[in-house]
């Protein structure tokens, strides 16, 4: 079983956000990446299926040289090898199923794994558009997978609660947050990682052009929120609320 997982390189979820000067994105002087937090989720469930099974684990990512960080972390959580989609040009959600669906007809997995969503701009796209694109079943926001002779069982997060999905492989299937647990990647995976291959491609060698329809034409950063205050009593509350057009 071949199980392919998409890794985005996206500015630490911790890290403090600043508009840059021309108000068309953010600064990025100094700003520490990771992995895209729900995409190392999905790392983590493709290596404990791995684990359990004879399953290869390939992460890929597109983007410039700088994702070989992020894509080392993943290989050192025990992911088998990496492909690194290298360009500079900006990919929508699109334009980045595409590409995707490019490196699915090369690798022929069994299944994708990825984030829900990217927390640079939560757009939960890419993978119902990679599942559109391939004519593959999908689940969005997993909790849990149950992988059995072929087929998957995926309970997925909705706003009314759960839902239980059933579908033959190969899918696409997208990660939330009560997936897992990523693990903590100690030193002897951070060693193996260095050894393990990373295959370089650009878009040229895949035959595919980079799309973005949709562009960021201004950034401002939101209002400052006026600080709280305390009441004595839940009279003065309801006197507050109603002064302030909330009631």
């Amino acid at each position: 079983m071949k199980i392919l997982v998409s890794i985005k390189r996206v500015p630490d979820p911790y890290a403090k956000i600043r508009v840059n000067t021309s108000a068309d994105g953010i600064e990025t002087a100094g700003l520490k990446y990771e992995i895209n937090p729900f995409d190392e989720i999905a790392v983590e469930e493709a290596v404990k299926i791995a684990e359990s099974t004879e399953s290869e684990v390939v992460v890929v990512s597109i983007g410039s040289s700088e994702c070989e960080e992020q894509i080392r972390k993943a290989l050192a959580m025990g992911a088998h090898r990496a492909i690194l989609v290298e360009t500079s040009e900006e990919c929508d959600s699109l334009g980045i199923a595409k590409i995707l669906s490019t490196i699915a007809d090369k690798e022929q997995p069994d299944l994708v794994l990825m984030g829900k969503q990217a927390i640079d701009d939560d757009s939960n796209q890419a993978g119902q558009m990679l599942a559109a694109i391939r004519g593959l079943p999908q689940a969005t926001c997993a909790s849990k997978i149950t992988l059995e002779n072929g087929r998957a069982e995926v309970i997925r997060e909705t706003d009314t609660g759960q839902e239980t999905i059933k579908m033959r492989l190969p899918a696409v299937i997208t990660a939330d947050l009560r997936l897992n647990e990523p693990r903590y990647v100690a030193l002897p995976g951070i060693i193996k990682a260095r050894t393990k291959p990373i295959e370089r491609l650009t878009l040229s060698d895949l035959s595919v052009e980079a799309e973005n329809r949709v562009k960021v034409k201004s950034m401002k950063a939101p209002p400052a929120r006026s600080p709280g205050r305390k009441v004595a009593s839940v009279d003065e509350l309801i006197s507050a609320l109603k002064d302030e057009g909330v009631l």
